[in-house]
């Protein structure tokens, strides 16, 4: 190298420099691609996409044959400044050439390029990925050798590089995140919708469900004529029909748009109804709606009966119950309440409830906190604080909010008042001298 002529040695060290920015470049940008927009350019069928993927699969080789790369570079680079510093100053000119080729990899060899793979990292890592697959091949030999000790190394300290297939899984809180981070690319409705699919897990159905008293069915002890009326006035397309008692003999599920060749005859009889039913589908109250919604599919059910843990009935769930809780209310739902039935507003903030209200609809429709473990209902939630039915007039507190109790029957209480609490200001006592 001494024999050369001092252009040509700045001409390889430039290279040189070159050289190492390609290779800090292409390390940050192999590392900063996004994993999920790189498993659909490669579905796409982008070619520097597979490369890079398939680099990606073995990161201790892909880092083995960069890093190999790269320090060989710069070590010849320094090698290289060393003898035109001797043959430019002399050894007075080692310690300057070193302190001197510092600050040129340093800003040209490693910050700017490795900024500008984090900030375009697709633009450059495909590239030079058809660089680095072949350069593995011819290397790979180092590259093993090299690895071995790393890897040796790693073990001891319990570390084993082959259980990294889930490092990049996302969890259900950081998918949320995702979600709601996503308001360029998705309106809020879409946003919203995906949010309510991912809490389908924590919730059951005992939450949406309709309560047993609510359960629109028709008793067959009683005259045909009559029966059928009843039939007419369902606002369901199902129908459940028992004798007597709806919990101790439920005959079966009477779906309206089967049996309508059926009910439009001129003489109907019981027999021919209770023959088009179908039998009742239990589902216990603990099933989680995401695991219901499969279930529904499975069985081929749009409605289900909901027992507890001794078989009781609680209530029932319809497919549109579900739907609901992903896409939010449905206007053509025969069962909604018209606007302001239920609850309503007054100018100084507060609202008037029917008690029977479930406390998830109500903190989703009007963005409160009110807690939903334990009781699904305001009813059930004031009962369980005060450990009785109380009369009318009595307030608590739950959260920041002050409950009063308005309207009460003989076994719950049906009307409350909710208001935010806003906590008095105490006027400070000033202590005069004597």
């Amino acid at each position: 190298m001494n024999s050369l002529d001092i252009s040509i040695l700045f001409g390889i060290l430039a290279l040189l420099i070159i050289l190492s920015a390609l290779f800090s470049s292409s390390e940050t940008s192999m590392m900063a691609l996004n994993r999920y927009r790189l498993k659909h350019q490669v579905k796409s069928g982008h070619k520097g996409a597979k490369l890079a993927q398939k680099l990606l699969e073995s990161p201790d080789r892909l880092l083995g044959v960069i890093l190999l790369g790269n320090n060989f570079v710069n070590i010849f680079a320094s090698s290289i400044a060393t003898i035109i510093a001797m043959k430019l100053i002399g050894e007075a000119g080692i310690a300057l050439a070193a302190g001197l080729l510092t600050m040129v990899v340093l800003v040209f060899a490693e910050v700017a390029p490795k900024t500008l793979a984090a900030l375009y990292p697709e633009k450059i890592a495909y590239p030079a990925a058809y660089v680095l697959t072949p350069l593995l091949k011819v290397l790979s030999p180092v590259v093993w050798l090299v690895n071995f000790f790393a890897n040796g190394l790693l073990k001891l300290f319990g570390v084993n590089i082959r259980n990294v297939e889930d490092a990049h899984a996302l969890t259900h809180e950081e998918l949320q995140t995702l979600i709601d981070e996503a308001t360029s690319q998705l309106p809020e409705q879409y946003r919203s919708m995906l949010s309510s699919v991912l809490e389908l897990e924590n919730v059951t159905v005992e939450d949406v469900m309709i309560p047993k008293q609510d359960i629109y069915a028709v008793n067959v002890d009683q005259p045909i004529d009559q029966i059928l009326k009843e039939i007419q006035k369902s606002p369901y397309t199902r129908v459940p029909l028992y004798r007597g008692s709806l919990d101790e003999d439920l005959i079966g599920m009477l779906n309206l748009r089967r049996a309508l060749p059926v009910l439009m005859r001129d003489e109907v009889t019981l027999k021919d109804i209770i023959k088009i039913t179908r039998p009742a589908y239990y589902i216990p109250e603990t099933t989680s709606l995401n695991v219901q919604l499969g279930k529904f599919n499975e069985h081929k059910r749009r409605m289900a009966l909901i027992v507890d843990e001794y078989g009781d009935l609680q209530g029932l769930l319809t497919m549109e119950d579900l739907l609901e809780e992903i896409v939010g209310k449905l206007s053509t739902d025969a069962k909604s309440k018209p606007e302001n039935d239920a609850v309503a507003l007054h100018e100084d903030g507060s609202m008037t409830i029917d008690a029977s209200e479930f406390i998830r609809d109500l903190n989703k429709e009007f963005n409160l906190t009110l807690p939903t473990e334990g009781p699904k209902t305001l009813n059930g939630l004031i009962q369980e604080e005060l450990e009785s039915l109380p009369l009318p007039g009595t307030c608590i507190k739950v959260n920041e909010y002050i409950l009063e109790v308005v309207e009460t029957s003989t076994n719950s209480i049906e009307v409350i008042k909710l208001s935010t609490f806003t906590p008095s200001k105490k006027k400070k006592k000033v202590k005069h001298d004597e």
